[in-house]
């Protein structure tokens, strides 16, 4: 059997020369990781002091220069800006002749597909969508982070070879998401990734209040075994009070929320209902003891509203409870660059194409 020799990335066959539309936290890591492969960065667009920096610090000797110009030197580029910003200036690129045939525009949004690059299509685009699901800071560490990181990718069938191989030079795993699905893919990630940094954040800030000192040491291991024992075996994972059917314990639970942190109920709340749908669904919690602790969950009012009322998407009308499967409330949308707990925007594109990158989970980008 013929030894399968490693390939040198200046030997691989189709380099491109890479540009960033949006120098945030994803672009230029993608760059970076896209010039280990043997590509060639040779342009990149930002505004704001933060964008310059990272441009600086993850593509040195890269020159930062207008939008068009990116377009105009690239073969392939990186539109890396926040979601709402980004059907605006695929429209603007358009407009102005900046796109060219044959050019590879790939988005890194996770909530759209394809389908928001249409003008650039329009105009001879080969249009990409791939989506890190990784948070990003913003640093060299990203580059690394990408390794075995799922990408949700979508395009059209015959550039699905092309957006898998881009995937895979980068050192992360394609995962293909229809492009009727990708909402609800980036619902998925958000709830996953970002709503978790609140829960744990918020889980700190009420250590705090009872009198532990290092509540990150004491969470760290606990929340390590539980997200392990969730990814294993799914709901078969959930421990607790509620699981258990331990009513007394969860009234506690909210009366001394209510006491300390009356901004906490609302989502103890709202994850209780939920934690208890799925255990009773999946056999962990007894019925007879369910009826008890769903009575707790629906009779506990907020302070300054009758007993047993709550506001809409507190609780569900009396004799009524959601599926296992349905959460009391799905995020409309994440960060652009998927789940990227933390992250904020540097810049505001508008309708012209010019502005910066989402900085990323959610983006899971």
């Amino acid at each position: 059997m013929n030894a399968i020799l490693p390939i040198e990335a200046q030997d691989r066959p189709a380099r491109l020369t890479v540009g960033v539309v949006g120098a945030g936290r994803v672009g230029p890591a993608l760059a970076a990781s896209l010039q280990l492969a043997g590509h060639r960065p040779v342009a990149v667009s930002g505004v704001s002091d933060a964008s310059v920096r990272r441009a600086a610090a993850l593509l040195p000797e890269v020159p930062l220069v207008p939008p068009s110009e990116v377009m105009a030197r690239a073969d392939l580029v990186l539109l890396t800006v926040p979601d709402d910003a980004l059907a605006g200036l695929v429209a603007g690129l358009a407009e102005t002749g900046a796109v060219r045939p044959g050019q590879l525009l790939v988005h890194t949004s996770g909530r759209y597909g394809t389908a928001v690059l249409d003008p650039a299509t329009r105009a001879g685009a080969l249009p990409l969508a791939l989506h890190p699901a990784m948070t990003f800071t913003g640093t060299p560490v990203d580059v690394q982070r990408l390794a075995g990181c799922s990408f949700g990718i979508t395009s059209p069938e015959e550039l699905r070879m092309a957006a898998e191989a881009l995937v895979i030079e980068m050192g992360g795993e394609p995962e293909w998401i229809a492009e009727e699905a990708r909402p609800l893919y980036h619902a998925a990630l958000a709830i996953g990734a970002n709503h978790l940094v609140t829960l744990v954040a918020q889980a700190m800030e009420l250590l705090r209040t009872a009198g532990v000192g290092a509540p990150d040491r004491m969470l760290g291991p606990l929340l390590g075994a539980a997200l392990d024992n969730a990814l294993r075996s799914g709901d078969a994972a959930l421990t607790g009070p509620v699981a258990r059917g331990d009513a007394g314990t969860v009234a506690a639970h909210v009366a001394e929320l209510r006491r300390h942190a009356p901004q906490s109920v609302a989502g103890y709340l709202a994850m209780a209902r939920t934690t208890a749908d799925r255990a009773l669904a999946h056999g962990l919690l007894k019925p007879e003891l369910a009826e008890d602790l769903l009575g707790v969950l629906a009779d506990t009012a907020p302070p300054g509203r009758p007993g047993g009322t709550t506001a809409p998407g507190d609780a569900r009308p009396e004799g009524t409870h959601p599926g296992p499967d349905t959460p009391a409330s799905a995020p409309e949308d994440g960060p652009e660059d998927g789940p990227d707990p933390g992250a904020s925007r540097d810049d505001s594109p508008d309708q012209s194409p010019k502005g910066d990158e989402d900085p990323k989970g959610d983006d899971p980008r």
